[in-house]
């Protein structure tokens, strides 16, 4: 991480940088305000207060939670203090978003916050009592920015040594890879990325995991919009998830699943998109979008989106399995692998403000990740958990180059296979990279 990041004076001695922290500076600056959007627990506090002088938490309950009454009842005075000011869950006050957007306009941006929230604010009219849904958008004063939990090279597991960026622009991988073994693939995907839990041993990271998961069902699905919603069925839906994880997975799978005994009322199709759009809005799954050649063909894509977990630990405690169990059931394993993988690559294609896709055609071809370039470039991933199947993934991958460029459409910046137990970084024969998950970086 560069050394010219200008960090704040909040933040105590040992933090470990974020790759998120590049683009939260040049907001502060391009915007004057930038939000940190992302599940509990990723470290968005953290990170807000390496780029802030002064805070208020909103969530904090001394006094009787004394600073979110301040924030409704005078938001001005809970925007006072050195700036950068952070805002710790903007989300419970909405109507600061007006009040920082303004400040930040009169100012000509000589005021500058960071706000962070762990859900997506309640929809106008949604609000309980009195309280305003933000009137503004914030479009060119407060810069939206999601946090997904550290991604093997934030975390150190990954020597960084393959650079997403670099390889767009023409680099070939050529480097070791750490020692990584299939028990220790395990570990990192049931342990995850969230920072408090690093140097934990997974088991008791995966307690604090299912602790988050029971809060899930028993508050945040609820509190979000204040809709109630049966935790027995959001636990249903997890489990759901997490058996069906990384693909395009139909509404009526889904509700197969939720209804686990003969006795067991139906749900209604317009219940499951409520929940899912729920756990949206508190950041615990993502919609991962297919992608579409950008050409004049009669290829056909599948254009349901594949529902990703923030982090894989969460669908390893869906599963109540462990990293012992994951070792023994490689089939499952894979998925969760494939999980990991989806989470480092969304932030290391966010540095470079490219977006991530799959693909899958109406032929049954597909392909894992595909990462689209600002412009307009594309390189496909095949995600594989061991390198044997390394031949597999590039054979795919080819027979997918070779459909698209045959109607038209452009040949791909690279295509790479991402493998959990590799040794080496390399350019195969056929023009394939093989790149193990713990060399890569933004």
């Amino acid at each position: 991480m560069d050394s010219d990041i200008p960090y704040g004076t909040l933040i105590n001695a040992g933090y470990r940088p974020r790759i998120l922290d590049r683009r939260i500076a040049e907001g502060i600056e391009d915007f004057g305000a930038v939000c940190i959007e992302g599940p509990k627990y990723c470290g968005k506090t953290w990170t807000g207060q390496a780029f802030s002088n002064s805070e208020t938490n909103l969530m904090d309950p001394e006094g009787n939670f004394q600073n979110l009454e301040v924030a409704k009842t005078d938001p001005s005075a809970a925007l006072q203090g050195a700036c950068p000011r952070l805002i710790d869950e903007w989300q419970e006050a909405p109507q600061l978003w007006d009040g920082v957007r303004n400040a930040v306009d009169r100012s000509a941006k000589r005021r500058t916050f960071v706000l962070t929230g762990s859900s997506i604010p309640r929809a106008k009219g949604q609000n309980d009592g009195d309280i305003p849904s933000p009137k503004h958008t914030g479009v060119g004063r407060i810069e939206k920015l999601r946090m997904r939990p550290m991604t093997l090279a934030e975390s150190g597991e990954s020597n960084g040594e393959v650079s997403l960026r670099d390889l767009f622009a023409g680099a070939l991988p050529s480097c070791a890879a750490p020692d990584l073994s299939l028990r220790d693939c395990c570990e990192l995907a049931a342990r995850g990325g969230w920072p408090a839990m690093m140097r934990r041993p997974s088991e008791r990271a995966l307690r604090v995991v299912r602790g988050y998961l029971r809060e899930i069902c028993e508050s945040d699905m609820s509190r979000v919009d204040g809709v109630r919603r049966d935790p027995d069925k959001v636990a249903r839906l997890l489990r759901s998830l997490a058996r069906n994880m990384e693909q395009a997975t139909k509404s009526k799978t889904i509700i197969g699943d939720m209804t686990e005994t003969p006795t067991d009322p139906k749900l209604a199709p317009e219940t499951v998109v409520d929940y899912l759009q729920a756990l949206n809005r508190i950041f615990v799954i993502e919609e991962i979008g297919p992608w579409s050649p950008r050409l004049r063909s009669r290829i056909r894509v599948n254009k349901r989106p594949k529902y990703h977990f923030a982090d894989p630990s969460l669908a390893v405690a869906a599963l109540r399995a462990s990293a012992g169990s994951l070792e023994g059931d490689l089939q499952t394993f894979g998925f969760v692998f494939e999980c990991l993988c989806v989470r480092d690559l969304l932030v290391y294609a966010q540095a470079m403000d490219a977006q991530l896709y799959y693909y899958r055609d109406q032929a049954g071809l597909e392909v894992d990740a595909v990462i689209e370039s600002p412009t307009g470039q594309w390189a496909g991933i095949e995600i594989k958990l061991g390198h044997n199947r390394a031949d597999e993934g590039a054979r795919n991958l080819l027979a997918v180059k070779r459909k698209i460029v045959e109607a038209g459409g452009a040949a791909p910046a690279f295509l790479a296979v991402v493998e959990g137990v590799g040794r080496y970084a390399y350019v195969r024969d056929d023009g394939v990279f093989v790149l193990p998950i713990g060399t890569l970086t933004a």
